[in-house]
């Protein structure tokens, strides 16, 4: 009976050690957001992971005013029902020195593709109105609490305009440079701009802390619109996952693109969506899916006709001895789709 007790123990301290260490070892996440219809199918891969650990959403004003960008965040955490939910935060209301602007047209009237007017047969709401609260703190002050505690161990993934990051640099430079990584959804440098011909939106929103961020010296890597717009989420590939498998998660995401995808339809000819942000959080996960090179970064802040544009040396042979973040210029778009559709049908146990 006292070998089964000792055997029992060393069990149970073996199965301790075995969910500290991989508690320890997962990548700490905040993830920064303005949801925004891939922003939603962005939380719900990082979500679905169990290889992050995500710290906090922060939510900025971008593609809908930061209000009802956090409601988005609430209620996609309630549908997606993780056993840890992370603390929602509330950021920055409008751009540092800018007016607000946002994405309706894109994203819909709710920001989020009009799922919160979705109704079940019963008539109840099929994305009910979130009841979570927000944490107390601003989110630059949640995200430098954050940067504090776990330094080099922490990963910032931002999703939207970087008005937050510039707020949290300004709070505590030092805690912020000693971050482990930024991953930053931003930029267009040998494409068109989507807001503006040379301006990608979340750079374009507020550029002036775009360039606060790229010039802060942490670990930057840039996924910008030249690998984003590459991979295209069709509208087709959803619904024959759900017909062969059914999958509340898949169903959400299918709910959340229709209108964004009705939209690239009609400016863009394709029956589907870019993944801009699912992206950015892959990267986050597995950096293979991307192929970066380094450079010098910046972001003009005064062009009547540039504002927003980023800049940087990618030809061959031209790269600047002394960096300042990696840019992705190649992504393996087929193997990323695939890795995010399976990832969602099959992990996501829990949702309502």
């Amino acid at each position: 009976m006292a070998g089964q007790n000792t055997i029992g123990i060393r069990l149970c301290i073996y199965s301790l050690l075995i969910k500290w260490y991989n508690l320890y070892d997962m990548k700490h996440v905040i993830l920064d957001t303005d949801p925004g219809v891939d922003d939603v199918m962005a939380l719900a891969l990082a979500l679905a992971s169990s290889d992050l650990k995500i710290e906090a959403l922060t939510t900025v004003s971008g593609n809908a005013a930061v209000e009802q960008c956090a409601r988005n965040c609430q209620l996609v955490v309630e549908f997606l029902h993780p056993e840890n939910p992370p603390p929602v935060a509330l950021g920055a209301t409008q751009p540092l020195v800018r007016p607000p602007l946002t994405a309706h047209e894109v994203h819909g009237p709710d920001g989020i593709g009009g799922i919160t007017q979705l109704h079940l047969p019963d008539g109840l709401r099929k994305y009910p109105e979130p009841t979570l609260s927000l944490d107390p703190r601003p989110a630059p002050q949640l995200i430098v609490d954050l940067a504090r505690d776990l330094g080099e161990r922490l990963s910032l993934v931002t999703l939207g305009p970087l008005t937050n990051i510039a707020q949290a640099i300004d709070l505590d430079r030092s805690a912020m440079r000693n971050i482990g990584e930024i991953i930053v959804m931003g930029g267009a440098f040998k494409v068109y701009g989507n807001t503006s011909l040379v301006a990608e939106f979340n750079i374009f929103v507020d550029p002036e802390a775009a360039q606060m961020t790229v010039g802060l010296g942490a670990p930057l890597t840039i996924i910008p619109l030249d690998v984003t717009e590459q991979v295209r989420l069709m509208r087709g590939r959803i619904d024959s996952r759900l017909e062969a498998a059914p999958s509340a998660v898949l169903e959400l995401v299918r709910d959340v693109s229709a209108f964004y995808m009705d939209y690239h339809r009609e400016h863009d000819g394709f029956d589907g969506c870019y993944m801009h942000d699912p992206l950015t959080v892959g990267m986050a996960i597995d950096h293979s899916f991307i192929r970066t090179v380094p450079t010098v970064v910046a972001v003009e802040t005064t062009g009547e006709l540039t504002r927003g544009m980023t800049l940087a040396e990618l030809r061959p042979g031209r790269l600047p001895e002394l960096p300042n973040a990696e840019v992705a210029v190649e992504v393996d778009a087929e193997r990323f789709i695939d890795f995010f559709l399976s990832r969602l049908q099959e992990t996501m146990k829990n949702a309502k």
